[in-house]
């Protein structure tokens, strides 16, 4: 039995040069024995499915919604598949994403080793849409006690680095909640700690990340996203009980999200 599976969305705005350079990364893992489900949300352009047809590895299973349905709702169709398959790690991936090559040996390592960890992420080496390093490494809290502190202001983890433990999704349902718009990781975070869940982070490197103009145009703005996630932020912090300091917080990064794209930039350098 493969003690692995990686989960990974397909949209049809994602450009086929970077879902290559995503699948491939994950193929040629040092850790190879996996079984690889890509979902597919929606329609998608020839090219894409093109990109998709063309691997002809046995480790992949695709997975088609012929209508979009959004990443919580994919997410959970492909975690159903692994529960199915009683893998003991679950491991994300997005399709502008790069993994480095030892990423699932290093998780699958430190979690053999940390059986009280129920969920772990890395660092991330940011580039830029050409596939240049942009020069910055964010690193995230390492230890439990801290992630979980962390969380008081921010995510402890990089959505695309996490390997889940099986016992996080048992925990916590086996499912993405779909209740808060686009936070749909923030909320997983947030049910895993209401769950007593422990999340870590490797200070290795495990994932270049690609940051876009539309994270900050589309996904990282608008009142609608950040009213969602003011609203989500208030209830992590009256549930976990992080103290007035989270609220301030909160309302500060609602100010921030709703201001222009050229503010937001400019925040990002300064605070990530």
């Amino acid at each position: 039995m493969e003690k692995l599976a990686v989960i990974q969305s397909v949209y049809k705005n994602d450009k086929p040069e970077y879902l290559i350079k995503s699948i491939g990364s994950i193929l040629s893992q040092t850790f190879g024995c996996f079984t690889y489900y890509i979902g597919i949300d929606g329609p998608i352009g020839q090219d894409l499915r093109d990109v998709l047809c063309s691997i002809t590895d046995s480790r992949i299973v695709i997975i088609e919604n012929k209508e979009n349905k959004g990443l919580a709702a994919i997410l959970n169709d492909l975690l159903k598949k692994c529960k199915e398959g009683d893998y003991d790690f679950i491991a994300r991936m997005d399709s502008d994403d790069i993994s480095a090559h030892n990423r699932f040996e290093l998780q699958i390592n430190y979690l053999e080793q940390n059986d009280d960890v129920d969920a772990l992420g890395g660092a991330i080496n940011e580039i830029d849409e050409a596939g240049n390093e942009r020069g910055k490494v964010v690193c995230y809290p390492c230890s439990p006690n801290d992630c979980r502190t962390f969380f008081a202001k921010r995510n402890p983890v990089a959505h695309p680095t996490v390997m889940f433990r099986r016992s996080f999704l048992d925990k916590t349902g086996w499912h993405y909640p779909t209740d808060f718009i686009r936070n749909e990781d923030t909320r997983l975070w947030h049910e895993g700690y209401k769950h007593g869940c422990k999340i870590a982070n490797l200070p290795d490197v495990v994932l270049n990340f690609r940051m876009t103009d539309s994270m900050f145009t589309q996904r990282r703005n608008g009142r609608m996203f950040a009213k969602s996630q003011l609203e989500l932020r208030k209830l992590i912090a009256k549930d976990l009980g992080y103290g007035m300091t989270a609220y301030i917080y909160a309302y500060a990064m609602y100010l921030l999200m709703i201001s222009p794209s050229w503010i937001l930039k400019i925040a990002y350098k300064v605070l990530r």
